[in-house]
């Protein structure tokens, strides 16, 4: 599995994304929250996903860029997990809900647990 993150991969179609936030299920692990749908899509992989970040809590453009880039980066780097164990197609919408900025660290450890929760909600 290459960690990657393509231009297929992005969630980009604003009917899904109006579609996810009106039916789409929540798990959260603070300070994300990833909101999930399962959709037949018409992309390449089986997984879509989008990051958002509130300009309410986030003024400035320039750190809301960084949080986004920093959720997009550990999205990439543990989808493999997802990947592995989960054959059905879901689009993905990652909000980062808290006012403080934290280190890609952080974010790496709570998207991983973010992930496995997912994944334990879907296996059920």
């Amino acid at each position: 599995m290459q960690f990657t993150f393509n231009k297929q991969e992005k969630l980009k179609s604003k009917k899904l994304i109006e579609r996810l936030f009106t039916e789409g299920k929540a798990v959260s692990s603070y300070p994300l929250k990833l909101l999930y749908l399962k959709v037949e899509h018409t992309g390449d992989y089986r997984f879509q996903a989008g990051v958002s970040v509130s300009k309410r809590k986030f003024k400035s453009a320039v750190d809301r860029n960084r949080m986004k880039r920093l959720l997009r980066e550990a999205y990439r780097r543990q989808k493999h997990v997802i990947y592995e164990s989960c054959s059905d197609k879901y689009i993905f919408m990652f909000l980062y809900v808290d006012e403080n900025e934290k280190n890609y660290v952080f974010i790496e450890e709570k998207m991983a647990n973010l992930l496995q929760k997912f994944l334990k909600k879907t296996q059920k």
